[in-house]
């Protein structure tokens, strides 16, 4: 069940939807909790319901055989016993609902302080933290104390209905023992008969808070599966009505002319945008109706106020954003695919999720893997090498349902892996050989988020970008925190690779790097004119 809710959690981007549209609370704790406490309750009511029909079958002869109005006694007293019970713990399944959400809501709220310690030291804001976190742990407990008492008071009927089924059978049955119908001895084995049977007609009364607390899991995890369903793209709604992403394999290119130059009407174009409008969650449209051409080395700068959808822009290139409308087309090579050709060189395949190596984002805060420096660079291009266990090594023997499912069948064919002396080169290329001796080798662990500065991951993340080649990078400020001169050596280092790169910035020294500026405006979410801008810049007036 784990890998079966792990593979949907991590299909189609569901996880970051869950978490940037905050849709439900606390995935984790469905995934590690509620899973474990499912398949262990419904395999111990599974044995105890088993056990109840075996228990029946053996007994039911005893009692018939004894006094057949027994039996009669038996279904009401159960019956009487079981409304009773739901009447007292009718509230059971909706607070352990919500004690369930409350300890995963305070456990969150401690491992945010973990991951943000270095902010929280520096605002001094240990005493607000506190508060917030008893706000949290007070909520939990006000509802446990709700749930104790709602349990107590079920407990004391229970017990009652335990003691009462001594002495029911025996004063069913003591008139026979009376007129000498039956020995004493009957007495003692239809109190065990009853007891028995009534133990397995009265599952219901015995198990009710397991079946509350078993209640609630099922509802939070089946509030869980309906999400993950959802996210699912045969059930999306229609593709015209949202953003398409559509991946072209180019088969030939332009040759070059006698004097090695390739005519601008023939330069390889790389993307297609067509009437893109990007729009938030709410319908807020962000960017309207912006078409544009993008060819290999003719790099952009996108500029633009705070606010305005220029990362949203980003976002809808990578398959993050998919509220608006229009097509944005990737020409990328060696794409392994069956599809018939649609034109000259070039085949079309639409997809909805991005298995290509030939795109790469680079967001403001780069994403440090949980491993060694190696596992660092070598992710997400290698990814089975970006995978850590706890001694470092690679897992064997899993079971086969645990194994990694293949990939899709359409994947752009990875560069070959590098060899330390290509990692050792790249971190000098982005001048970070210095942490080789900081750290004392490549295959050490540390929590690097924060053993290295943001300047420093900043870096890290280039080094990544220039091991695996790709046709295509989007940059996110990407360079916000660094200084200029580390910042003019980075596009120069991908520049010469070969690589073209779209940008996001404010900075105007990122200008003497690219050779197009889009422009996005903010104007009244009413109008329908287009809010951008594009014209080429002139490295001499800038």
């Amino acid at each position: 069940m784990t890998k079966y809710y792990l593979d949907r959690y991590l299909s189609n981007q569901t996880f970051y939807k869950i978490q940037s549209q905050s849709i439900i609370d606390n995935p984790d704790q469905r995934i590690v909790d509620d899973l474990n406490s499912f398949t262990e309750i419904a395999l111990y009511f599974s044995v105890t319901v088993f056990s109840a029909v075996t228990d029946l079958i053996s007994f039911s002869n005893i009692l018939f055989g004894i006094y057949p109005p027994l039996f009669v006694v038996l279904f009401v007293y159960s019956i009487g016993g079981t409304v009773i019970s739901i009447f007292l713990g009718k509230n059971l399944v909706s607070l352990n609902f919500m004690q369930e959400k409350k300890e995963a809501d305070f456990r969150y709220g401690l491992v945010r302080v973990r991951e943000n310690a270095e902010s929280i030291a520096f605002y001094s804001g240990e005493a607000n933290e506190m508060q917030l976190l008893l706000q949290r742990f007070t909520s939990a407990f006000k509802n446990m104390s709700k749930l104790l008492i709602c349990s107590r008071n079920l407990d004391f009927f229970t017990s009652g209905y335990r003691y009462l089924i001594q002495i029911i059978p025996a004063a069913v049955v003591a008139p026979m023992y009376f007129s000498g119908k039956i020995a004493f001895g009957v007495i003692n084995q239809s109190v065990s008969a009853f007891s028995h049977i009534l133990a397995d007609f009265s599952l219901i009364v015995y198990q009710f808070e397991t079946i509350s607390a078993f209640a609630a899991v099922i509802d939070r995890l089946g509030e869980f599966d309906d999400l993950l369903d959802g996210s699912n793209p045969k059930h999306r709604s229609d593709p015209s009505e949202r953003i398409s992403l559509i991946y072209s394999n180019v088969k030939s290119l332009p040759e070059p002319e006698s004097n090695g130059s390739i005519p601008i009407e023939k330069l390889q174009k790389l993307v297609d945008i067509e009437h893109l409008t990007v729009e938030t969650p709410s319908g807020t449209a962000l960017v309207r109706n912006l078409s544009l051409v993008i060819n290999k080395n003719e790099h952009l700068l996108v500029t633009g106020p705070s606010g305005s959808g220029k990362t949203s822009l980003l976002r809808a290139m990578c398959g993050l954003c998919s509220t608006g409308k229009g097509k944005i087309i990737f020409y990328v090579k060696d794409v392994e695919d069956n599809q018939p050709s649609i034109s000259s060189g070039v085949v079309a395949l639409e997809v909805d999720n991005r298995n290509y190596e030939g795109i790469f984002f680079l967001p403001q805060k780069p994403y440090m893997v949980l491993g060694t420096l190696r596992q660092q660079l070598l992710y997400p291009t290698w990814a089975e090498d970006a995978i850590s266990t706890a001694d470092g090594t690679k897992p064997t023997g899993s079971l086969p349902f645990l194994k990694q499912a293949p990939k899709s069948e359409h994947t752009s064919q990875k560069p070959s892996k590098p060899t330390t002396e290509d990692l050792i080169q790249v971190l000098e290329d982005v001048r970070l050989s210095y942490i080789l001796s900081r750290f004392s080798s490549l295959d050490t662990s540390h929590e690097w988020s924060s053993v290295l500065s943001l300047g420093e991951q900043q870096r890290l993340a280039f080094a990544r970008l220039l091991l695996s080649k790709p046709q295509l990078v989007l940059l996110d400020e990407s360079t916000s925190a660094l200084d200029e001169a580390n910042e003019v050596h980075l596009y120069q280092q991908i520049e010469k690779a070969g690589i073209t790169y779209i940008s996001v910035g404010h900075r105007q020294t990122l200008y003497d790097f690219h050779k197009k500026n889009l422009r996005i405006s903010t104007k009244e979410p009413t109008s329908a004119e287009p809010n951008w801008s594009i014209e080429s810049i002139n490295r001499e007036t800038v």
